[in-house]
């Protein structure tokens, strides 16, 4: 248990908060983020670990949602897309631009020029902030991308969205870490057992789950992030809402780079939905599903691997095709799907025509509030909104409108002056796809001027510790103090991507994997190795097919009628 995790353990206990957010996904963490950026004395837990459950399941895509111009749902179009352009503009070394490459099929029920007129569309709804859409030929096709099929092809067109350079669960864990470096109170590991309200505060129950002890945390607001299971958890505390959760099924499969493109290739896929060939360093992520479903936590299905691979091996001319045995790594979320009250009767009807927006409900008597549906593209929007709602049920913001999101640019100014100074990026390893600079200020913004402090006292702080990865000795040290690192899948699929793009023996078998974790977790360590690693044993490869790594832990079902017992 790192000292970093301890400490805001024994506050839970010892404060009064404003506001108690339970759930660490992307929108508690932008929540916790901008109110304790603004004033607010913020605590969050989270059952599992930080952006442990959809927030680390999603394609890494930050994007205006062009798909729902088919719906007419033009207004969310436009709010979606100043959203991306708001992140592509403060975020600037995490959100960058990608190209979309989407080629049609000649039954498909559109034509090209009309989805390219459609594409003009989008980019004016943008605000014209990225580069223009361009019609594809078959012919260009060819030419460019000729890894693509186009024995049945229309042509296409080309537009621009935009994607994380790192991972979600990175970017989400960033907006934590920020609230704490604003004062806000953040512990992993910590499961709500249900809220109370008593005298003029929330008094909810909890469980540290690494030492079995039960705190009470006292809040005069409750703020309910909790994803797929807030209706669970609304029910356990008797918090009656407006809106309520729908699920659809997504998943990706990771495979080892198919295409040496840059860019995003887009096809629609037998079903109808777009699909997407997605670059990932040195891998390729493929996917999506959209499938219905009830129970949580959703699960990857045999089903969901073919669908996935008929696909890919239908739209892209490979050498070979690609089985399950290709597959590293997968990952499995569920969309939370607002249902509004006055749309009740659509989930027995066309559900996937529910919109993906967000919609947050305040109960003013209780002062509770309840985060539905939301998507990483519009989080600042989130922590807007949220900002107001707490403001309007009497909780004082002393620094209200301060701007609490972006990467600050004095900080990254200098930071990249210091680099220079001492040339680390002389030391960059010549492996790695980036300047070493670059990499540090992304992923650590202001800390990273610590980094570069480490580096400076010990070279050798700036060696690539794991093999076959792009993080450094000096990171790892930093994570372990300051990123509450208790299990080791903490580390590798959250706070890196590690366990995205290499196989759990390779990485098992990796020189400095056990420097790595003693790092991590001291005497701990080879605990926590084989804790981690052991999940991986020959029998569980042939019987569950792990040639990729569980994207999170397993979690009970929670059906409405049962208490919840996740947060």
């Amino acid at each position: 248990m790192t000292k970093l995790r301890t400490s805001n353990i024994r506050k839970l206990a010892d404060r009064v908060f404003d506001v108690l957010v339970i759930g660490g996904g992307i929108n508690g963490a932008v929540s916790m983020s901008a109110l304790s950026g603004q004033g607010a004395s913020v605590a969050l837990i989270d059952r599992n670990d930080f952006a442990s459950a959809t927030s680390q399941e999603s394609s890494n895509l930050v994007w205006g949602g062009i798909k729902y111009l088919e719906g007419m749902e033009f207004g969310l179009v436009r709010k979606l897309c100043k959203s991306r352009n708001h992140l592509m503009r403060h975020y600037p070394s995490s959100v960058k631009e990608v190209r979309f490459f989407t080629t049609l099929d000649r039954d498909f029920r559109y034509n090209r020029s009309f989805l390219f007129m459609g594409g003009l569309l989008y980019w004016t709804m943008g605000g014209f902030f990225t580069e223009a859409p361009r019609l594809l030929s078959v012919k260009a096709i060819r030419e460019e991308e000729p890894c693509v099929n186009t024995d049945h092809s229309q042509g296409g067109f080309e537009y621009s969205d935009a994607y994380l350079v790192d991972n979600d669960a990175r970017f989400v864990f960033g907006f934590v870490r920020e609230a704490l470096d604003h004062g806000g109170v953040a512990a992993n590991y910590v499961e709500a057992l249900g809220s109370k309200r008593i005298d003029g505060l929330w008094h909810t129950r909890t469980r540290d789950r690494i030492s079995g002890r039960d705190i009470t945390v006292r809040s005069k607001v409750l703020l309910n992030a909790c994803g797929p299971y807030a209706d669970a958890y609304n029910h356990a505390s008797q918090i009656k809402t407006q809106h309520r959760h729908l699920f659809s099924k997504g998943i990706h499969l990771i495979v080892d780079r198919i295409t040496p493109s840059k860019k995003v290739l887009a096809f629609f896929a037998n079903d109808g939905r777009l699909f997407f060939v997605i670059p990932m360093g040195p891998k390729t992520c493929i996917g999506t599903t959209d499938t219905r479903v009830d129970e949580l936590p959703a699960r990857v299905t045999d089903e969901d691997r073919a669908f996935v691979l008929d696909n890919i091996n239908r739209l892209l001319k490979l050498e070979h095709p690609l089985t399950k045995a290709d597959i590293i790594a997968e990952r499995c979320g569920v969309r939370p799907l607002v249902v509004e009250p006055k749309k009740e009767g659509q989930d027995q009807g066309d559900w996937t025509s529910l919109s993906r927006k967000h919609a947050i409900d305040i109960d003013a008597t209780q002062h509770s509030i309840s985060i539905f549906g939301g998507k990483l593209t519009d989080c600042l929007n989130v922590g807007e909104e949220i900002s107001a709602a707490v403001r309007r049920l009497g909780v004082r913001l002393p620094f209200a409108g301060n701007k609490w999101y972006g990467e600050p640019k004095a900080i990254r100014q200098e930071f990249f002056h210091q680099a220079r100074l001492m040339r680390l990026d002389d030391l960059t390893p010549p492996t790695l796809s980036e300047p070493l600079s670059q990499r540090l200020w992304r992923r650590y913004t202001t800390r990273a001027l610590y980094l570069l402090e480490e580096i400076r006292q010990d070279p050798s702080m700036a060696e690539l510790l794991i093999e076959g990865t792009e993080y450094t000795r000096a990171e790892l040290y930093h994570v372990a103090q300051h990123e509450m690192i208790i299990k080791l899948e903490d580390f590798l699929r959250r706070r890196s991507k590690i366990a995205l793009i290499a196989r759990p023996q390779e990485i098992m078998r990796s020189a400095g994997m056990r420097e790595a974790c003693r790092i991590l977790f001291g005497t701990d360590a080879d605990a926590r190795f084989e804790e981690y690693f052991s999940a991986f044993s020959e029998t569980h490869h042939e019987a569950n097919n792990p040639s990729f790594l569980p994207s999170q832990e397993s979690l009970p079902a929670l059906p409405p009628t049962q208490p919840v017992h996740h947060a």
